[in-house]
């Protein structure tokens, strides 16, 4: 059936391409790509923290962590494609560009050449990092070596460097420069905290997964409740980001800044706004209030689906305004979604069936899952 859904959807997609033109194929390809590598940097992250902390409680759910930021290698494919897309989105890569000194004043950054370079750069590094940690952690289960935990103990710091310049550079390239004339300063930690989110929400919902399935059969209530802490954590973090960039810009009310944010809350536009505060904040924050919904598998995995779909409108809200004045959404959007959601569920389906469940040959597994709060 999945299988289905990826190839029905992958012809919706192309025919996007032939039927309506480039330029709505693109944006649809660039908010998933980006989807895509937001769900399995924040993974990754969430893997790398706990070898950076030494945490002992997160062993356990380190495994699914580890299977779910191997969407890593198609995000990083997806995106490398999305080169193609820069003459059709973006406008700083178009001849008339040196005509705007807004945008000419950035051509030392902003130009196809530098622009490859630091893409192709970012996804070596994302790869070289899910070899360490994850390929490391699959190659422990096998020799039952310490020195490996040194080992991703170590990369662990290199890793949070790379997460945080690569995800500013991210934020800066495939998001501000769509419309170069604008710019902010907290546009990468706003994508980082998206990204972290997503990551988590799709660590957590593989969990009631693989919980409902009788896998995981050791985890208790103390793990997935602090699974759910962290997504409520970042449910919140998310939110004051994405507040303190709009009141900064809002107060200085400066016209080479609020021309984007106005463009976002008017028209129709307005209701996406406001759709995407609900649901990436109101809804799951007071879904996840309760002590016990922390821990509660059904709750989290109904928040955890909430979450992802609302970091889906997030990114959607980001790139489509470039398009136009309304929101577009309609068969090739179906279609996308159905081959993206299709080929990423493949992808962690195939994994899963993969090496244990739990990283066995870690040798702090036993008092991970003795946790107790």
């Amino acid at each position: 059936m999945i299988s289905l859904m990826t190839v029905l959807g992958g012809l919706a997609a192309a025919g996007t391409f032939f039927a309506i033109g480039p330029e709505r194929f693109w944006a649809n390809w660039l908010v998933w790509s980006l989807m895509l590598l937001s769900v399995g940097l924040g993974a990754l992250f969430l893997v790398a923290l706990e070898h950076l902390c030494d945490a002992r409680w997160s062993v356990p759910l380190r495994r699914t962590a580890e299977r779910v930021s191997g969407l890593l290698v198609p995000a990083c494919a997806a995106l490398a494609t999305a080169l193609f897309s820069l003459k059709v989105l973006y406008p700083w890569a178009r001849p008339e560009a040196a005509h705007i000194p807004a945008i000419a004043g950035k051509a030392a950054w902003l130009n196809i050449p530098f622009f490859s370079v630091r893409v192709l750069a970012c996804v070596a590094l994302w790869l070289l990092s899910w070899r360490v940690l994850a390929g490391s952690s699959a190659e422990q289960d096998l020799s039952c070596d310490a020195a490996l935990s040194v080992r991703m103990r170590r990369f662990a710091p290199f890793f949070m460097a790379v997460m945080g310049l690569t995800t500013l550079v991210v934020s800066f390239d495939w998001v501000s420069s769509l419309e170069p004339e604008w710019y902010s300063d907290v546009m990468g930690v706003y994508l980082f905290a998206g990204s972290f989110l997503a990551g988590l929400a799709a660590v957590a919902l593989a969990v009631c997964h693989l919980k409902g399935r009788g896998r995981l059969a050791e985890l208790r209530f103390d793990h997935v409740y602090s699974l759910g802490g962290w997504l409520f954590a970042f449910t919140v973090f998310w939110s004051y980001i994405a507040f303190a960039q709009y009141m900064l810009m809002w107060y200085a009310d400066l016209p080479e800044e609020v021309f984007w944010y106005a463009h976002r809350g008017h028209g129709a536009w307005r209701w996406v706004s406001l759709a995407l505060a609900v649901t990436h904040f109101v809804i799951p924050f007071f879904a996840l209030v309760p002590r016990d919904a922390k821990g509660d598998l059904d709750r989290l995995r109904w928040v955890a689906v909430l979450v992802l779909g609302a970091h889906f409108l997030d990114l959607y809200w980001l790139v489509f305004p470039v398009l136009g004045e309304r929101p577009l959404f309609s068969w090739p959007e179906l279609g996308f979604a159905a081959f993206f959601i299709g080929a990423a569920l493949l992808w962690v389906r195939r994994s899963m069936k993969q090496g244990a469940d739990m990283p066995v040959g870690d040798p702090f597994l036993e008092e991970g899952l003795a946790f107790k709060l």
